[in-house]
């Protein structure tokens, strides 16, 4: 299986490929499935919502599935249960998508093994965001990294 948990592997994937479907996005702003394609798009990504039960999101229009997406996508980033990502792996592959993104709490070997069997890079429990902000240095957009580096109390 073609898993993806290094951090080379995370760093090529998210250097190299540039549009990601988020399937499983909320329209508010408070869900992590918003606020990680907020972080992405606003990182130069294009993002793709995917969600029937959204016409638009991100001031993008939201697609009911992979399939309905007009154009190629990368990255086929899932917020969904573990047992939705079997026919979600089929979609991805059938997209012809690069990579296969299971989000935080998401795992599936299944899934995982009919992505990689089609070629496809497959990650698993661990969130587009966080790994973008930790391998190309984004934590200062969350406010966390201010830049200055200090033992003393203020």
């Amino acid at each position: 299986m073609n898993i993806t948990d290094d951090i080379a592997g995370l760093r090529r994937i998210l250097t190299r490929y540039r549009s990601i479907a988020v399937v499983g996005i909320s329209a508010n702003w408070y869900r992590p499935s918003y606020f990680a394609a907020k972080y992405m798009l606003d990182h130069g990504y294009q993002i793709f919502p995917v969600n029937p039960n959204y016409s638009e999101v991100l001031g993008r229009k939201c697609y009911p599935t992979i399939a309905a997406i007009p154009e190629s996508v990368d990255i086929v980033d899932c917020f969904r249960k573990p047992a939705e990502m079997v026919p979600l792996a089929h979609e991805a592959v059938a997209k012809g998508a690069k990579v296969l993104w299971m989000q935080l709490g998401i795992r599936n070997d299944e899934a995982a093994m009919i992505a990689s069997a089609a070629g496809l890079d497959v990650v698993m429990n661990h969130c587009v965001k966080i790994e973008h902000a930790r391998i190309l240095g984004g934590l200062n957009w969350a406010g966390v990294n201010t830049g200055v580096i200090s033992s003393r109390r203020a």
